[in-house]
């Protein structure tokens, strides 16, 4: 953790000297006093703490890339835990690092260390930010549930059939966005008006990225490519979001058991197309996406990763009530997935249905409390594990805090 401190004192005064150098070139063109760094850049974050094990009716239904702390020997837990460094040090160049310090580097080491999440840099080409180039360790414009932060976000955790594509929805490469200023201003709208939104990722997005997940070394020399088309428009006093969006490459497999087949060199094509749309609570809210493509998943019959086709979607149903300063958001989703998890061991095969309802409540806007009901119904199948059939419920509860 000292290590870790160290470097994040190293990161904001490297930042500050970007600032400080931006200053002094102000002073020598003769412009106005500039503002100081810590101005220029702002510190927060939000911290989320669980608990999965009310009305459980099945300690064995469990989902790895969801929440850890389902099943069996867990009790509270602290979800996710973020500190963001962020801001414009020049009309030219903006800054974004996140930190979480609630990561899990695996079941069998300590529960909670210092990860960066995101670390990237925005490229303005223009001084509207109409046109910008992103390069570093960002979220993939691909799904809008990936996009939106978990700290907005109704259901707490991300659908299987569309995060499965991006295990922590982050890799490192260069985006190119297009968002044109009124665009822009409408998602700024959205978002300070606490609507759910997925922050801006252009109304046209095209980037490359490395393809092997955040976090994780590069395991072949192609990129992978994505391209993403999102318009958000006012429909009457309503606003809607229709998005398209589509990804492919070339993946190579993180983990595989011991006798499991496998291509010789391990890597199968990655390729998915996502249709989706959202209709903003304003009070009636529908959130929904599915998603096609094909993947390297394991096959049961012949004990082996083969290139294997995926589908599933979401959709996701609120209504926002306001009583005085109290924000009350109930919500039912439902979710289908049939196909594999390529960053899972064996790149493990699901078959998922799943039904959720629940309620958030903001007393104010530093707090939220949610509770959600689950009903699932999940199968997975890899080498090692071999046909794992689990059902049941399980109530939720999670204290977000945000600072």
């Amino acid at each position: 953790m000292e290590r870790a401190t160290l470097t994040l004192v190293s990161l904001s005064l490297f930042i500050a000297s970007l600032a400080q150098g931006q200053a002094d070139t102000s002073k020598l063109s003769g412009q106005e006093k500039p503002k100081k760094w810590h101005e220029l850049l702002s510190i927060r974050g939000y911290a989320q703490f669980r608990y999965n094990r009310l009305l459980e009716t099945n300690d064995k239904l469990r989902c790895e890339q969801c929440d850890r702390s389902w099943g069996d020997n867990n009790t509270i837990f602290l979800r996710r835990a973020r500190i963001i460094l962020s801001g414009d040090v020049s009309p030219w160049l903006g800054v974004y690092i996140q930190f979480d310090y609630a990561a899990q580097p695996g079941s069998s080491a300590p529960q909670n260390f210092l990860q960066v999440r995101d670390a990237y840099f925005d490229l303005n080409l223009d001084r509207e930010k109409v046109f910008r180039i992103r390069i570093g360790q960002s979220k993939v414009p691909f799904g809008f549930e990936n996009l939106q932060s978990s700290q907005n976000r109704l259901p707490l955790d991300r659908a299987d059939a569309l995060n499965s594509a991006l295990p922590n929805e982050r890799d490192m490469g260069a985006f190119f966005y297009w968002t044109p200023v009124k665009r822009r201003e409408l998602m700024e709208q959205l978002s300070r008006d606490n609507m759910k939104h997925s922050n801006n990722y252009g109304v046209f997005a095209l980037g490359i990225f490395n393809g092997q997940t955040a976090n994780a070394p590069e395991r072949n020399d192609l990129f992978h490519v994505v391209s993403r088309l999102s318009y958000p428009m006012h429909v009457g006093k309503q606003v809607i979001e229709p998005h398209l969006q589509a990804y492919a490459g070339r993946f190579v497999l993180l983990s595989t058991s011991e006798g499991v087949a496998t291509t010789d060199d391990k890597e199968y094509d990655d390729q998915r197309v996502a249709l989706g749309f959202v209709l903003y609570p304003k009070p009636f809210g529908i959130q929904s996406e599915y998603n096609i493509g094909t993947s390297p998943g394991y096959d049961a019959e012949t004990g082996s990763v083969r290139q294997t086709d995926i589908t599933g979607g979401q959709v996701t149903f609120c209504y926002r009530k306001v009583v005085q300063r109290h924000v009350i958001i109930p919500f039912v989703r439902v979710q289908y997935y049939r196909g594999a998890k390529k960053a899972e061991l064996d790149a493990r095969y699901h078959e998922v249905d799943e039904y959720e309802f629940g309620v958030e409540w903001l007393p104010f806007r530093n707090f939220e409390l949610t509770a959600m009901y689950t009903r699932a119904h999940r199968v997975t199948s890899d080498f090692t594990n071999g046909w794992n059939d689990q059902q049941g419920g399980l109530l939720r509860l999670q204290c977000q805090f945000n600072y």
